[in-house]
Order: C-alpha cells, then sequence, then structure tokens
C-alpha cells in the first residue's frame, strides 16, 4: 500500500530537510517527552510506598528506620568493613553478571518482516524456505531417520540481507529469535568470553524446549570463529579456547540437562550399583530441543575449518550481489513503500534505478531511494522522480555538493569544456552507454564529472569496449587542448582511471604483447599489485602508454570533427551547470542532428580510427 502523504502537512514535511534544526517539534522530542513521563510514573510509584510506609510507621509510634546499635571495636572499623564489602559485591557482580548472554530477545510480535517483504534473492529464499520447514517438521524429519539441521551459515557481501532474511524466518516460524553480535561475546576478563558463549546457547535451548522452537543468529561469525594456530589462521593460541567452546556447544543440543545428570548420579547410578543388569534403572531418553542457529559473515574463507563440518555449520546459504532483473524487484519493493510523483511510472522508474545500480547490494539500492526523497521534498515535491534518483546514486557515489565553491569564470568555462569533452566522445563512440549525469558542480575533490554506465548489464568487456573506456577518459584532456591550446592539473585524475584501465588490459586480461598475467603476483605476499607490477615491466609498459596515446589520438579525432557538439555542450553546462539524462541527449542533438547522422558520423569515425590505429 502506498503511503498517503497529504496526511502530513506540507510544511512539516519540508522542515526535514530545512536549514533550522527541528528542536521541540522532532519525533526525537516527542518519544523524549513519553519517556520522561514514563519515568514520572514510576518515581510517584516507589514515592507512594515510601510514604505508605512512613505513615504506618507514624501510626504505630515506632522509629522510621531502626537500626541496630554497634559499639566498641566494631563500631570503629564499621565503615571500612562496609567500604570494602562493597568494593567486592561491585568487583564479584562484574563476573556473575559479565558471563550472561548478550543476546537481544525478538519475539514474533516485535518482528516486522515478512519472507514476502524479502525480494530479489528467489533462489537464496527457496533454500532459507526448505531449512524452514525442516525445523518446522523436525519431529516428522526425525521419523523418517533424518538428522535435524543444526547450523546454517549466511555468508556473502555486506548488505545482502543476511541478518533481514534471518529475521524473516523466526516470523514466519512465529519462534523466538535471539539476535547477538559475535562481538559482544568478546571480554576482556580471562574466560568469560567462553562463559557468554555458553549462556547464550543455554538460552537458547531453555527457549526452544518451552517455545516449541528458537532460532539463534550470530552476526560476525568471523570475531569469534576464525581459524585457529596451525589450521591456516594467525590467531594466538590464548583464543582457540574460544573457538573450542564454540564447537563444543553446537554438538551439545543432545547432551542431557543439568537435573536430569543430577537425578542420575545422586538416585540411579548408585542404585544400579546393587540392581542385576535385568532389573537396573534405564537411562531417560534426552528430549533434544528444536534449536536452528544462524549465523552470518562476509569472510567465510577465515573461519575455522571446524566449524563447517557436517553437525555444526554444515550448510552455507550464499547471498550474492542481486543481478539486474532482481535490482528491479528491489527498486520496485521500495520505491512502493514511499511517496513517488504522479508522473513517475513505478515499473520504469524501477528498471531505470537497476539499470544504473550494478554491483549494488539491497541496502544501497534502499539507500538511495531514501536520499532521493529529501532532495524531492527540497523542491517542493511530496514525491520523488527520476531526477531525484538519479541525483541520489551521484550523490552516493560521488558525495554531496559543494555549492560553496565559485569558479572563475575562466576556470568555470574550461571546466565546462573539459566535461563536454568526456560527453561528446562517449556519445559518439560509447555504443551501449548511458550518460547519467554531466555537472561541474564541484564534489569533494572533482570539479566536474560525467557519469556514465552500461545500458545493459555487462559481466564481461572485449578489447574495443575497454579501449572505448580509454578514449572517454580522454576526452576531457583532448577538449582543454583543442579549445584553450593547453592542458591543465584538471585531467590529472583522468589519466589516473586510464592508467588502471590500460594495466588491467595489458596485465590481466591479455590485450598486450605477452599472455602472462601479472594479476596472480597479487596472491602472493608482499605484491606491490597490479598497476606497480606492469608498469615496472619494460614491455607492459610500453603497452600501457601505447593504449593511452591511441586513445587520446581517438579522442581527440572525434572531438576535431564534432567541436560544435563540444562547444554547444560546454556553453549549456555552464549556464546550467548539471544536465541530466535526457538534457544531456538534446542538447547535444540539437547540434549534431538525428539518430541517423549520428550513425553515419560514427561510420566515418571507425574509419578515421582504424586507419589511425594502423
Amino acid at each position: 500500500m502506498e503511503p498517503d502523504s497529504t496526511k502530513v502537512p506540507m510544511t512539516q514535511l519540508t522542515s526535514l530537510v530545512g536549514p533550522t534544526v527541528l528542536g521541540d517539534h522532532g519525533d526525537v522530542a516527542t518519544i523524549r517527552e513519553q519517556h520522561r513521563q514514563r519515568r514520572i510514573r514510576k518515581l510517584l510509584a516507589v514515592l507512594s510506598l515510601v510514604f505508605v510506609w512512613v505513615v504506618w510507621r507514624r501510626i504505630a509510634h515506632e522509629t522510621l528506620l531502626p537500626l541496630p546499635h554497634v559499639s566498641g571495636t566494631l563500631g570503629r572499623y564499621l565503615p571500612a568493613l562496609f567500604l570494602v564489602g562493597l568494593l567486592a559485591l561491585i568487583l564479584g557482580a562484574q563476573f556473575v553478571g559479565g558471563g550472561a548472554s548478550p543476546h537481544i530477545l525478538f519475539r514474533p510480535g516485535d518482528i516486522d518482516v515478512g519472507l514476502d517483504d524479502v525480494v530479489g534473492i528467489d533462489s537464496t529464499k527457496h533454500e532459507v524456505v526448505k531449512t524452514l520447514n525442516l525445523f518446522l517438521g523436525y519431529k516428522r524429519f526425525g521419523e523418517l531417520g533424518g538428522l535435524p539441521r543444526r547450523g546454517v551459515l549466511f555468508e556473502g557481501p555486506p548488505g545482502t540481507g543476511k541478518t533481514y532474511l534471518a529475521k524473516a524466518m523466526a516470523r514466519e516460524a512465529d519462534v523466538p529469535f535471539l539476535f547477538v553480535s559475535a562481538t559482544s561475546f568478546q571480554s576482556h576478563f580471562y574466560g568469560m568470553t567462553g562463559r557468554k558463549i555458553h549462556s547464550f546457547f543455554r538460552v537458547l535451548r531453555s527457549y526452544a524446549k518451552s517455545e516449541g522452537g528458537a532460532i539463534g543468529y550470530i552476526d560476525e561469525l568471523d570475531a569469534i570463529g576464525s581459524a585457529r594456530s596451525g589450521m591456516g589462521g594467525t590467531r594466538g593460541e590464548g583464543l582457540a579456547g574460544v573457538v573450542n567452546t564454540l564447537l563444543t556447544e553446537m554438538q551439545s543440543f543432545d547432551q542431557p540437562t543439568r537435573s536430569s545428570r543430577l537425578v542420575r548420579r545422586v538416585a540411579v547410578e548408585p542404585l544400579n550399583r546393587y540392581l542385576p543388569p535385568s532389573m537396573r534403572i534405564p537411562p531417560r531418553s534426552v528430549a533434544v530441543p528444536n534449536v536452528l542457529v544462524v549465523a552470518a559473515t562476509n569472510r567465510a574463507d577465515s573461519l575455522d575449518p571446524a566449524l563447517l563440518r557436517p553437525g555444526r555449520f554444515d550448510r552455507s546459504i550464499h547471498f550474492p550481489l542481486p543481478s539486474r532483473s532482481a535490482r528491479g524487484e528491489i527498486a520496485r519493493y521500495y520505491l512502493s513503500r514511499v511517496a513517488c510523483d504522479e508522473s513517475m511510472d513505478l515499473s520504469d522508474a524501477a528498471d531505470r534505478v537497476a539499470g544504473m545500480t550494478a554491483g549494488y547490494s539491497p541496502v544501497a539500492i534502499s539507500h538511495i531511494i531514501n536520499t532521493a526523497l529529501p532532495l524531492a521534498l527540497m523542491r517542493g515535491r511530496t514525491g520523488l522522480t527520476l531526477q531525484d534518483l538519479t541525483e541520489a546514486k551521484v550523490e552516493f557515489e560521488t558525495g554531496e555538493k559543494d555549492t560553496a565553491t565559485v569558479y572563475t569564470d575562466e576556470e568555470r568555462r574550461r571546466v565546462a569544456f573539459h566535461e563536454a569533452g568526456h560527453a561528446t566522445v562517449a556519445y559518439f563512440l560509447g555504443e551501449g552507454r548511458r550518460l547519467d549525469v554531466l555537472s561541474i558542480v564541484k564534489r569533494r575533490d572533482s570539479l566536474g564529472m560525467l557519469a556514465h554506465s552500461d545500458a545493459e548489464e555487462r559481466f564481461t568487456r572485449t578489447k574495443s569496449e575497454c579501449e572505448v573506456l580509454l578514449r572517454i577518459a580522454m576526452g576531457g584532456r583532448a577538449s582543454e587542448r583543442l579549445f584553450f591550446g593547453e592542458v591543465s592539473s584538471g585531467p590529472a585524475g583522468d589519466l589516473v582511471g586510464a592508467t588502471r584501465i590500460a594495466a588491467q588490459m595489458v596485465g590481466a586480461y591479455g590485450f598486450g604483447s605477452s599472455l602472462v598475467s601479472l594479476a596472480a603476483e597479487e596472491l602472493q605476499p608482499f605484491s606491490g599489485g597490479l598497476v606497480s607490477s606492469v608498469l615496472g615491466d619494460r614491455q607492459m609498459r610500453a603497452d600501457v602508454r601505447r593504449l593511452l596515446d591511441n586513445a587520446y589520438s581517438d579522442a581527440e579525432a572525434v572531438l576535431r570533427r564534432h567541436s560544435a557538439v563540444v562547444a554547444a555542450l560546454a556553453t549549456a553546462l555552464a549556464e546550467r551547470r548539471e544536465l541530466i539524462g535526457s538534457e544531456i541527449i538534446q542538447a547535444i542533438e540539437a547540434v549534431a542532428g538525428t539518430d541517423k547522422g549520428k550513425a553515419e558520423a560514427n561510420r566515418t569515425l571507425d574509419l578515421l580510427l582504424h586507419v589511425t590505429s594502423s
């Protein structure tokens, strides 16, 4: 259901992005006031009890607080003894309470996430549903002779929905969900980390027995489960006990309880000593709690191998970065939960977001949509548009606009021609590329930018496609030399990016004069990196230089042929400071003509570039 933004006055919505601090009108102040009133009510309740006690003692004509009379030597040392006892109590409380389980308990009603809210990871969700069904039907599965699945490992990049899906599992299973971060187990007191782990599993078993099942979730498992010394890890032997404790607890679900062990030791075993084998009391069957432990990490390769063997975290479910279609589903889900402008088609917007967020995690996509909403509010709208989404994506990657920086007229013109050179080369040579944002607004260390992306999601690149990226990178430098006669320090960042691409082409992709891959050296310790390895080799350095020189010559040839397009685009950019999407294409085609004219120009340029390269 789409939110109804009309219920909230526009003044309150725009105040969220206003320059003034909300103060007493914010939500935080409201919640703070609610908590203050609750504390007052609790205080009044305690004072009422004290008042009743005082009145009752007065009516009975008794001393309000009778104290024993202490005299002699004990009376002189009583204050010191009191302080020593208080100090011992404080230190003892740290050891007694320090071993408590650090988990946070979520009841099913506390979780507002269900499996229907998990989108874009259908195959992963299907595997989770199978695991969940085995958890829910553990008795029927046991009758078939199957062993319950105790541990499941969620592994994948950050922000891919591991915790999100684990909560949805607990909500669907209608069981308690015990969330704990692995770092909260750690303690500076020796042995206390193991005690916390033991307490967590004890509480988990207790909830499972009383509720019919429980799910425990350990986030960032690698904090306590990294490989021990001698098993591919580098951790000290003093911390190996933490992993040992975790391994032991994962095998403790089918062990007898304390009470049953006590009864067996005190009553059953002494009695069986005097009984013949045929009359001995058999041990009680152990009621195995229905427990599922889910652990999450983005460093599965660093875990101790013993944790991943059968019977422990023996099922690994991978959470990949979403594909384009998955990103479209995720974007559509989050867009349906925020206020959108009536002019924006939801499906088209979701497809646009999916196209410009290649390599993004679901959390990053959600962040972009959440960032776009304040941008819409600042423009006086109650719903976001495609322009807001595009700007939010650029802001996420390059930082916020630095509106305080003011260029001189000469520098403003130079930056505009520089960025127009990038855009012109990308338009005429970047077949299959989409021009997203062209800007001369300062962001971080960048005076301007051209944001361009693949029109369709690509997993590989050909040599010619890599060469196009080099030509686009050289477009700014070529434009400055063509229109100003000399080059400024502005293209320095472009040269860094182009050199990295060329080094990858030569040293990793085999696009140079040698098929040797220097990327293999990065797997070795003390490696200086691919770029330094490539530039340190005389022949490969020459290949890199040749690629960069050819890319510059090609970019300059494009700009000379379409100098009118560069000038018109730079003029529009200098006036408006920023062009987005279709605005870039309109400014170019107003001079370059139709798509047919572009195709003819491309054929001519292909012939020219072929002659130049040869």
